[in-house]
């Protein structure tokens, strides 16, 4: 009997021991998740919806080209050799000023038949002469005299067109050789001819120069983008070249045609450019902002969350108490998002972490 009463003794002994230490270690785990919580919540940071008139705000990619108004490129008239050439890619030049020499066989042969024509030039001046003398001494008539100004006259003007003939080909050097000039005061900006290479009539341009004291940027704009983007938009630019760096311009003109390469509408800025910042072929990104006069739901962009193909926010719905809420963006800027429906002023939505608190509450 009495070993009877030790064995249950002891047996609630070991119930009430194992239930204490069970409930000692919910407790701990009471705590622990407690503090755990506590520490989680001192790192969410929130913010309030607020009101203001709405902004949207676009970023396109493009490209700086010279100014096709002040664009000169030279094609050659005739096939030939280019015997020198005096500048390089880059260069500065002004107009008039010699760029090389190109040896033509089309030119040799019109300097060969310039020289015959003005040896024909000559007898036929020399005869002219002679017919005027003998006219006055009454030896020639009237109308030999006027076959022999004519003649003159023909040779006069075959003479002319010859000159401004080979003129058009540029500076004459004589045995074929002609020198050619800038067209207008500008840069270099394409070079594809050396010493010894060839030049064909009507090929592609030996060279180009242009006045890069304007220029254009042609930004590319997408069917997506076409609601948007219309002419006389302000625009910004910015270059990696010159980081912090912003140039102001506007959307001069906007295509009606899709580039087929591009798949994509081209818009033009035309830019003063005095400080020759903005060079050809330099790429560039355009942002395009503009301010409506109706007020909307305004939050940080930051504080959006991104799934199932929907926006969503984490919402304060009081100390400790948050709720996830769909919201209905309408236009962004590069730091604030405007929403159509989802929030109203004076709530307070989560701005950090809140990608942990969407994961646990979405996980319960």
């Amino acid at each position: 009997m009495i070993k009877k009463q030790i064995t249950i003794l002891f047996s609630v002994f070991c119930f009430c021991l194992v239930t204490g230490c069970a409930n000692h270690t919910d407790r701990a785990a009471d705590r622990e998740d407690h503090q755990i919580h506590f520490q989680f919540l001192k790192n969410i940071k929130t913010v309030e919806v607020v009101t203001s008139d709405q902004e949207t705000e676009m970023t396109l990619t493009g490209k700086v080209i010279s100014d096709l108004d002040q664009t000169v490129a030279y094609i050659p008239l005739v096939s030939g050799v280019i015997e020198r050439t005096y500048f390089s890619l880059g260069d500065k030049v002004s107009k008039g000023q010699k760029l090389m020499d190109i040896w033509s066989t089309e030119l040799s042969a019109l300097e060969a038949e310039m020289i015959s024509v003005e040896t024909a030039l000559t007898i036929a001046r020399r005869e002219l002469r002679t017919a005027r003398s003998m006219h006055a001494d009454g030896m020639l008539s009237e109308r030999e005299l006027l076959e022999a100004k004519g003649q003159a006259k023909q040779a006069e003007a075959m003479l002319g067109k010859l000159k401004a003939d080979i003129s058009v080909f540029g500076s004459s050097k004589g045995n074929g050789t002609f020198a050619v000039t800038s067209p207008v005061n500008g840069y270099i900006i394409t070079k594809d001819v050396s010493q010894g290479s060839t030049v064909s009539a009507e090929g592609d341009p030996a060279f180009t120069v242009a006045d890069l004291s304007s220029v254009w940027i042609i930004a590319n704009v997408y069917a997506s983008n076409l609601s948007f983007v219309r002419e006389g938009m302000e625009a910004v630019i910015t270059t990696l070249s010159y980081p912090g760096e912003e140039f102001s311009g506007k959307i001069s003109t906007l295509s009606q045609v899709f580039d087929p390469e591009d798949k994509a509408l081209k818009a033009r800025i035309v830019m003063v450019n005095p400080d020759l910042k903005l060079k050809p072929k330099m790429s560039v990104v355009i942002t395009l902002k503009e301010t409506y006069t109706h007020q909307k739901v305004a939050i940080p962009s930051e504080v959006l969350i991104f799934d199932n193909d929907t926006y969503h926010v984490i919402v304060e719905e009081g100390e400790g108490h948050f709720s996830i809420r769909e919201v209905v963006p309408v236009g962004h800027t590069r730091d604030m998002t405007f929403l159509a429906a989802g929030l109203k002023e004076g709530e307070k939505v989560v701005a950090k972490n809140q990608l942990l608190v969407y994961s646990e509450l979405k996980g319960k």
